[in-house]
């Protein structure tokens, strides 16, 4: 579980930022004490941080600073002043990614997903991840299975390394979207239908039947131990 340190003296943000969090199942705290910052980042040791830039005694930048004296965490602004001189800052005391306030919650989700996944997992695994028999590549985005090697697309890559990674876990619907939304190009419910319904058809002629299993209210899942006899139970697209 990802710690993710919110750092916004607006309670109305902080209270919306910390429950979309938890629902993402995020462990999350937020700063109170404004001139102590530094310390409960020591003392929490999160894996990001959000930083608004206006904030009593010491502004954003300041405590980036600090930060960046101990650690390369991941650290995303979050401001209502959005001219190109605060990005500028932002980017020059160290800063990952900068929001604009008002912000849309799925764009936060997009951005933190995006920078943990390229501070920590890309980082840290193996070249590969394995389901069963299949074995997709993470340097040139194919699937091994059986003797035969299958080129994916963009899309098709991103959802089948985060069901991979999370085999055996259902992943939700809008978990996927936010993963595909990375790039911050439009991705909604009908898409990634569309990215799931030709996966699916590739892996199956494959021989992967049943490879993505659809649980009805939860998501899409990857069995543990998956064997093509068992055949899943792929069946209807929404969830």
């Amino acid at each position: 579980m990802y710690k993710i340190l919110i750092v916004e003296d607006d309670d109305t943000i902080t209270a919306v930022l910390t429950r979309t969090l938890l629902k993402w199942n995020y462990e999350v705290q937020a700063v109170v004490d404004f001139g102590r910052v530094g310390e409960q980042f020591a003392q929490f040791s999160p894996d990001l941080v959000l930083l608004d830039i206006s904030l009593p005694f010491f502004d954003g930048y300041y405590w980036c600073q600090e930060i960046r004296k101990t650690s390369q965490v991941p650290i995303i602004f979050i401001s209502s002043a959005a001219d190109d001189m605060n990005l500028v800052m932002a980017v020059n005391m160290g800063a990952d990614d900068f929001l604009a306030k008002p912000f849309r919650l799925e764009v936060v989700l997009a951005k933190i997903q995006a920078l943990l996944r390229r501070a920590y997992t890309f980082g840290t695994r193996k070249d590969v991840i394995h389901a069963g028999e299949a074995t997709l590549s993470l340097s040139d985005a194919t699937l091994a299975y059986n003797g035969q090697k299958l080129e994916l697309t963009k899309n098709e890559f991103r959802i089948l390394s985060l069901l991979m990674e999370k085999k055996g876990c259902a992943v939700s619907r809008d978990e996927i979207i936010c993963a595909l939304w990375e790039n911050e190009a439009f991705i909604d419910d009908n898409t990634l239908t569309v990215n799931m319904t030709r996966l699916r058809r590739k892996l199956e002629e494959t021989g992967l039947k049943g490879f993505i299993e659809t649980r009805k209210g939860m998501g899409y899942l990857i069995p543990e131990n998956y064997r093509p006899e068992d055949g899943g139970s792929a069946k209807g697209e929404k969830t």
